[in-house]
């Protein structure tokens, strides 16, 4: 579903992402793990153009995302092109980005009305279901600051949910959250992967990995450097780096 093909990234004179490629398929869960600036999170926001890529192809279902190709250059998209393509990818940052003004449910349907265009009450009806499927139902008149770290998380999976993308990023979604907190998320992701929800998760929970994800990513210094099913990257690493880091977390 998803193909990045020979990404590359610079921020300046750094080098951020160099030449990264991978695959994920249709229904699939694959978890990038790795150090701390190693361009996990520079990946996730390139794949929904929240930073555009220096030279690489990035492609759902085979076709371009904010791109079209011209010989060998990218020419980037009108906004509006854009806008419709990338809403087939939904996004969970780390610090939740509610509108802090509006209530969980305005937070909901504030994407599918006033960007896709669609009914007010067909999205409110769909987000009601999402709100009960992520166990916050009753949650939807109450505002963010009325709401823990947990909940708020579990209202951004049901608003990327609401949606109804093709496939959701996930950019480390439990490293803002209390240890308490970190659960109830998990178990929302969990119950989404096992659902045939195409997923890609940067991740610090080994144990997400181990038990959600079909492959594991591993990547260090802007390259992929390892992957495979999370049994053997997590368990059985081959690469002498992933194995140090795997040592260092496990």
């Amino acid at each position: 579903m998803i193909k990045i093909e020979k990404v590359w990234k610079s921020f300046g004179p750094l080098s951020v992402l160099k030449g990264v490629s991978f695959e994920v398929g249709a229904g699939e869960t694959v978890c990038i793990i790795g150090p701390s600036g190693s361009g996990k999170s520079t990946m996730l926001r390139c794949i929904n153009h929240l930073e555009k890529i220096d030279s690489g192809r990035i492609t759902l279902e085979d076709e371009l995302i904010a791109y079209r190709e011209v010989g060998d250059y990218l020419i980037e998209l009108p906004e509006r092109e854009i806008a419709r393509r990338i809403g087939n990818i939904g996004m969970v940052f780390q610090s939740f980005n509610l509108f802090p003004h509006m209530t969980v449910l305005q937070n909901l349907i504030e994407g599918p009305v006033g960007v896709k265009g669609e009914k007010r009450e067909i999205a409110v009806e769909r987000g009601m279901g999402f709100l009960s499927r992520v166990g916050l139902a009753n949650k939807a008149d109450a505002y963010p600051a009325q709401l823990s770290g947990g909940q708020k998380q579990r209202v951004a999976i049901a608003r990327a949910l609401n949606m109804e993308p093709k496939a959701i990023l996930f950019d480390e979604p439990t490293s803002a959250l209390d240890p308490e907190n970190v659960n109830e998320v998990l178990q929302v992701m969990k119950q989404l992967s096992a659902s045939g929800l195409t997923m890609i998760v940067v991740t610090h929970e080994m144990g997400f990995a181990r038990e959600a994800a079909d492959r594991v990513i591993f990547m260090d210094q802007g390259n992929v450097v390892e992957e495979g099913s999370p049994n053997d990257v997590l368990s059985w690493p081959k690469n002498p780096r992933t194995k140090a880091f795997v040592g260092s977390v496990l």
